[in-house]
C-alpha cells in the first residue's frame, strides 16, 4: 500500500472529535511544575524545567491565529523557514537535552515523524538552551530525523509566543496547512493524541 493509502486508512480509523481529544489528554498523568530549592526539585530530582500537564488546547479552523513565521538555523547549520512548509501540516516542539519529559517523549516524536513523512508532515524542534554539542548528542541518541533550530537568542520562541503562549518545556504546537495554530500540547506528548490531531488536520483538505 502506498503512502496515500496508509494515510487514508489512518484517517478512517481515527474519527475522534476534537473534543474527545481534549478529554483524553486532560485525563493523562504528567509531571507538573516542580518546586525548586538549590537546583533540586522537592522529590530530589533535577530542577530547571517547567513541565505541563499534557493539556491540549484546540482551535477550530475559523479561530486560528497565524500564519506562524519562524526562521533560523538548525544545529547542522542549515537555514529553516517554516513559511516554506505552508500547504503541509507542521509540528513544532520545544525541548532541551537535559529536560526529562523531553527525553521521555523523543521516541514518540521520532516515530510520528517517520510515520507521517510520506504525508508531507514536517516536524521542527526549537531549542533555546543547548549549544550544538549537547543538542547533537541528543539527536544522535534518539536518532532524530528532523531538524531543530539553534534558538539561544530566543527569536523563534518569541515569534511563536506572540501567537500562542508557550508556557512549558516541552510544548508542542501543530500548524494547519495555512500555517495557523490548530493545537497546543503542554508537557509530554501522548502519542495517540498526537496521531489523532495529525490525522484530523491531514483530513481537513480531503
Amino acid at each position: 500500500m502506498d503512502g496515500r493509502g496508509r494515510a487514508a486508512g489512518r484517517r478512517r480509523a481515527a474519527r475522534s472529535t476534537w473534543g474527545a481529544v481534549v478529554v483524553a489528554a486532560l485525563a493523562a498523568t504528567a509531571a507538573c511544575a516542580p518546586g525548586v530549592d538549590d537546583g533540586r526539585t522537592e522529590d530530589g530530582g533535577e530542577a530547571g524545567y517547567i513541565s505541563g500537564d499534557q493539556s491540549v488546547t484546540l482551535w477550530e479552523a475559523g479561530d486560528r491565529s497565524g500564519p506562524v513565521e519562524i526562521t533560523g538555523t538548525d544545529f547542522a547549520g542549515s537555514a529553516v523557514d517554516v513559511t516554506a512548509w505552508q500547504g503541509d501540516v507542521v509540528v513544532l516542539n520545544t525541548w532541551y537535552a537535559a529536560c526529562p519529559p523531553c527525553r521521555a517523549e523523543a521516541p514518540d516524536l521520532v516515530a510520528a515523524a517517520d510515520e507521517y513523512a510520506d504525508d508531507g508532515v514536517h516536524v521542527l524542534g526549537i531549542n533555546s538552551t543547548d549549544e550544538p554539542e549537547a543538542a547533537q548528542a541528543f539527536e544522535r541518541t534518539f536518532e532524530v530525523p528532523y531538524p531543530s533550530l539553534h534558538d539561544t537568542d530566543k527569536t523563534a520562541i518569541a515569534a511563536l509566543s506572540g501567537i500562542v503562549p508557550v508556557q512549558a518545556v516541552p510544548t508542542t504546537v501543530l500548524l494547519d496547512r495555512e500555517g495557523g495554530v490548530a493545537a497546543r500540547i503542554l508537557g509530554r506528548v501522548d502519542p495517540s493524541t498526537l496521531r489523532t490531531l495529525l490525522d484530523d488536520l491531514l483530513a481537513e483538505d480531503a
